[in-house]
């Protein structure tokens, strides 16, 4: 009887796993129908030589992975070459992956969340308007809410009143109180009250949306350090991550953005949206690669479950998946 049960939960797991595989296969599939048959018109001609590796290099390039990062996964394979590890120009597509899988694992497993042992978790969102924060701190939110956890909002990004009101609508859907203040108030008292209700109310998780952009006489990058600092003189350790979200379709300015906003306050992490709109899927690698910095997050569809802790062996083995 308990070897049934083991195997009818053997399935279910499986049943589980392949039905999240599927959601993120069909996430990617802009990205991997124009990566997959770039690769196999090229490894089409079956020979290895500079003009293989050039038009190589040239398809990591479109799928947005970057200059940088293709030049080292290109030398990489010029190296697999050298040690026969390529024979044939079929043999590529093992030891590409391999070059890709080593670049993705390099920020792994740090880009699991850490949560504090004696102390609320504050998570603070940021990042440029129309990237999808809020519509990612709603996601988050709920996934915490349905795990039992008890969550606090806070409306930080004032200078934009759709913002409150979206964050608004996000705490109805999920369940989640949002501290708020009116349109235009100063960002940092909203996070002040967030932090009180947050110690005198036993949250468990408070989520911090943050201005993408700020009145022209107000400073957007002094006005995060202003904010961090809040957070951790009223809560010392807080914020436990610094989140940026970013909006895949941008390709490279989402580099850039990140670039700029790492220089002022530190991103402990990255949540990349909208990667089912795109056909450049390959900025995670380059966004890792480059900056160094863990993606932690991967929006690949609109349903709450299409926001998913990133994973770099699915990732890969969707994307390379006919």
């Amino acid at each position: 009887m308990l070897n049934i049960m083991n195997e009818k939960k053997g399935i279910s797991l499986f049943k589980t796993y392949r039905d999240k595989f599927e959601r993120l296969k069909s996430g990617l599939s802009k990205t991997r129908s124009g990566f997959l048959s770039g690769l196999t018109k090229i490894t089409g001609r079956g020979r290895i030589d500079e003009e293989f590796f050039e038009e190589l290099e040239e398809l990591l390039i479109t799928a947005d992975v970057g200059v940088h990062s293709a030049s080292r996964i290109i030398s990489g394979l010029r190296e697999d070459a050298k040690k026969n590890k390529l024979k044939e120009s079929k043999d590529v597509e093992q030891c590409l992956k391999e070059r890709i899988l080593s670049i993705l694992n390099s920020q792994f497993p740090i880009s699991n969340f850490q949560f504090p042992k004696d102390s609320p978790f504050v998570i603070m969102i940021i990042g440029v308007n129309g990237s999808g924060k809020t519509t990612t701190i709603g996601k988050l939110a709920s996934k915490y809410k349905k795990e039992g956890k008890k969550v606090l909002l806070a409306a930080g990004d004032t200078f934009r009143a759709a913002a409150i009101e979206q964050l608004e609508i996000w705490g109805e859907r999920s369940g989640c109180p949002v501290i708020k203040h009116q349109s235009g108030a100063d960002p940092s008292a909203v996070i002040y009250d967030a932090i009180q209700s947050v110690k005198a109310r036993g949250y468990d998780i408070m989520i911090a949306d943050t201005a993408g952009r700020l009145h022209t006489k107000v400073n957007l990058m002094e006005e995060m350090k202003k904010i961090k600092r809040i957070m951790g003189r009223e809560l010392p350790g807080a914020p436990h991550e610094i989140l940026m979200v970013l909006d895949a379709t941008t390709g490279q300015n989402a580099i850039s953005q990140a670039k700029l906003f790492n220089e002022a306050v530190g991103i402990t992490g990255i949540a990349l949206t909208k990667l089912d709109g795109t056909a450049k899927g390959g900025v995670v690698i380059n966004i890792i690669d480059e900056l160094k910095i863990p993606v932690k997050l991967i929006g690949v569809g609109e349903s709450i479950e299409d926001l998913r802790e990133f994973e770099p062996e699915p990732f890969v083995e969707a994307l390379f998946e006919r």
